[in-house]
């Protein structure tokens, strides 16, 4: 008792049984335990008696409502939490009355995906259906369905680590692209039960990045056909993913090609390496004349870019110091790229450096822009999300500890295409990182509340409002 109580407290509590058997007519019982416990007439007169008469019962009654108050708020708790588990995304943004527009990802993760056994390299999401996509070095892919946390299918065929994902294609056919370092792409046709129908060789080491051209691309004869994919080998590949020929190689970089961002309309290709330059390419010229801008402004390797949408125009023109933003309907105006130097810069797409954003204490892997367009978002190998306001001069406004390990990559699910020929935007609506495509005369773009992340712990994280 000496352990738990102190010695004001257990006097308190031997007073209070004394009294307690005095009171309930057990007096030989309340004299034989005062003799054990040495307690004098002079220690425990009427008075005594009187003021902890009845203390005991009261205590004792506490204890039970207090009780029974837990015994009421675990239920709740059980109740609120089915409730959640049974929630989708889409029904929670309206039950909170969420501003997509302004809405920023908070820890912990609605749902930890757990199933690869190597870590991940990259996530994308479904343009239509509640499917996420994820690549992993254990030669994998996996379809989630990031609405219940459960995971669909294992799609396997590559004999190396898989290292990028993404959806796009024709117009109404939507496919799955994945690239790896067994020097293969794969096309995957995810409306007929995933079956591999298609593979693209020709690369001459590891496939590091693949990303869907969106339609209204130059020199696409269907739309949304155009497949673009970087190298180990220092090339980007443009592809005809309906024939699976390869229409054209951009060379340029002087190493190890790691990523690519095309802009919505598909003009413009954004490319990274590990020659510490970003390159900006134009489709629509040809091969001799197809580079438009070099970006040099990092001191190492590049991992990650991102196109700013146009929602974004208005925050980064005041960044860059101009006097008004650039039209809606210009594409490629400004330009974001994180590395191994820490740092996340943005530029325009003369090449001008805009601002460099610093905060992280690893390499920067992944960056998407908030399709509302006040926001660019970055994962790294400090294991956290930042939130980075550009309305703001930049500044980091949220920084979310979010993995055990390495964060390797991020990605913004599409927004969702409402009214007009819904198709054209939403099939090829996976903007890289989530921005936007397929804008047209009558069509409204509803933004999703939904992110993905990947790590080197093996989870894929999925944050939803």
């Amino acid at each position: 008792m000496s352990a738990l109580l102190t010695s004001r407290q257990a006097e308190e509590l031997h007073k209070s049984l004394i009294a307690y058997l005095a009171s309930a007519g057990h007096p030989n019982a309340a004299l034989a335990l005062r003799q054990e416990l040495d307690s004098g007439k002079s220690s425990f007169d009427s008075a005594t008696t009187k003021k902890y008469e009845g203390l005991l019962e009261k205590k004792w009654t506490s204890v039970v409502r207090l009780q029974k108050k837990i015994m009421d708020l675990e239920t709740r708790s059980t109740a609120l939490q089915h409730e959640l588990d049974n929630a989708t995304p889409t029904s929670l943004a309206a039950r909170k009355n969420h501003d997509p527009a302004t809405w920023l990802p908070k820890a912990p993760a609605r749902h930890t995906l757990q199933s690869h056994r190597a870590p991940i390299t990259s996530v994308a999401f479904h343009p239509l259906f509640s499917s996420l996509a994820s690549a992993s070095e254990d030669c994998t892919i996996k379809i989630w369905d990031y609405e219940l946390g459960e995971l669909e299918r294992t799609l396997k065929s590559h004999t190396k680590a898989v290292l990028d994902v993404d959806y796009g294609g024709p117009r109404g056919n939507t496919l799955l692209a994945s690239c790896s370092s067994d020097l293969t792409i794969k096309l995957w046709d995810a409306s007929d039960e995933y079956k591999n129908i298609r593979t693209l060789p020709g690369h001459d080491h590891s496939v590091s990045a693949v990303r869907f051209i969106p339609s209204g691309a130059a020199g696409a004869p269907l739309s949304g056909n155009l497949l673009a994919s970087a190298s180990r080998d220092k090339t980007i590949r443009i592809w005809d993913a309906t024939t699976g020929y390869c229409l054209r190689t951009l060379r340029g970089h002087n190493e190890w090609v790691r990523s690519l961002s095309p802009t919505p309309e598909g003009r413009f290709l954004l490319s990274t390496s590990s020659d510490q330059t970003a390159r900006l390419w134009d489709l629509s010229q040809p091969d001799s004349n197809a580079l438009k801008q070099t970006l040099a402004a990092h001191d190492h390797v590049i991992e990650t870019c991102a196109i700013a949408p146009a929602s974004s125009y208005t925050h980064l023109a005041i960044m860059a110091g101009q006097k008004k933003p650039p039209p809606a309907s210009s594409t490629a105006e400004y330009l974001a790229t994180g590395g191994r130097d820490k740092l996340i810069k943005l530029h325009t797409s003369a090449g001008v450096l805009i601002k460099t954003l610093t905060g992280h204490d690893n390499w920067i892997r992944g960056l998407a822009f908030h399709p509302g367009g006040k926001y660019l978002l970055s994962c790294s190998d400090d294991k956290t999300i930042r939130c980075w306001d550009l309305s703001q001069e930049g500044k980091c406004v949220r920084t979310l500890e979010v993995a055990g390990h390495f964060l390797s990559c991020l990605r913004w699910a599409p927004s969702v295409v409402k009214e007009g020929d819904a198709s054209a935007g939403a099939v090829n609506g996976n903007g890289v990182n989530g921005t936007e495509k397929g804008k047209g005369p009558g069509h409204t773009e509803q933004i999703r509340c939904l992110l993905a992340c990947g790590s080197v712990d093996l989870n894929v994280r999925v944050f939803s409002a």
